[in-house]
Parts: structure tokens; sequence; C-alpha cells
């Protein structure tokens, strides 16, 4: 099973494609869409869209498992957000792709076994479940991977459940 995981914000919106395949996953691309600051807000918005139909084409994915809006005081900020969400989810509908949503603590939970984990640790927890060298990895690539092994722990215990299921 192959899945995109999505961490997105309009700075820097962090996707991961990992691949599930005989118990081992594998990274097959992560990184950061940077729009740049200059650019009017619709046109950063087109660009992450353009950006997703790119990697959505590119590598298709099974499955997209985005990060839920969270609660934030800024009602700005959740606006923008929720923007950025929309453009990424008509991506991701425009190519009848499956779109699965968790919240921050689901993904820090599933990555660290913390709820409540800190970005940092997110950060150490991917690298080392993942066997990423890169010391450098951003936090919102790291979140998007996280994001992507949530949704693929989740998928895979209903699995195992479904087959237990029918064993009976």
């Amino acid at each position: 099973m192959r899945v995109l995981g999505i961490d997105p914000s309009i700075q820097s919106t962090g996707f991961g494609i990992i691949e599930f395949s005989n118990n081992t996953y594998t990274v097959l691309n992560c990184g950061v869409i940077k729009p740049s600051r200059r650019k009017l807000f619709h046109h950063k918005i087109n660009e992450i869209k353009s950006r997703m139909d790119d990697l959505i084409v590119e590598f298709e994915p099974d499955e997209v498992a985005i990060e839920n809006l969270f609660y934030a005081r800024n009602i700005k900020t959740v606006i923008t957000l929720g923007q950025v969400r929309g453009a990424i989810l008509v991506a991701v509908a425009s190519h009848n792709c499956s779109l699965f949503e968790y919240s921050a603590l689901e993904i820090k939970k599933a990555v660290t076994g913390y709820g409540h984990a800190d970005k940092n640790q997110v950060r150490i927890m991917v690298q080392t479940l993942l066997n990423i060298k890169d010391k450098k990895l951003e936090t919102d690539t790291s979140d998007a991977l996280a994001t992507a092994f949530c949704h693929l722990n989740s998928r895979m215990f209903y699995q195992k459940i479904e087959e237990s299921e029918g064993e009976r």
C-alpha cells in the first residue's frame, strides 16, 4: 500500500509518500512545498494544489492522509489553514483518491506513543521508524511522514481485525 501524508500550511506544506510492502516501510519521496512569500495568497494556494496534483500523478498513492484542523485561538490562522486544506482536498478529489483525516493527537500517539509529544520527538521517531538518515529533516516533512505512518498503521490494524474475524 502506498500513502501520501500531508501536513498543510500556507508557508510550508509538508508531504511524504510511504510504501508498505513485505512488512517494510519505504519512503518514496518527501519534502515541503514552499510558495514564495512574495506571491499573492491565491497564487500560493494554487501552487500548493498544483504540486499536490503533480505528486499524486507521479506516485499514484492508494490513499491520502492529512492532518485535521487543529484548535487555534487565532481565527485568521484557522481560516487560512482551512483554505489551504480546501485546495489540497480538491487536488485529492480530482484524482479520485481516498482521503483519511487524523488529529495531531492521533498522529503523535501513533508515532511516539504519546499524544502530546513535541515536534522534535516526532521528527526523531519518524527518522528512527522509517530509517531516515537525513538529520536535517524539516519539521513539516516529518509531520507529513508521521501522518502517512499513522494511516498505514491504522489500515494494517483494521486489516488484521478483519482477517481474524474472517477466520472465525
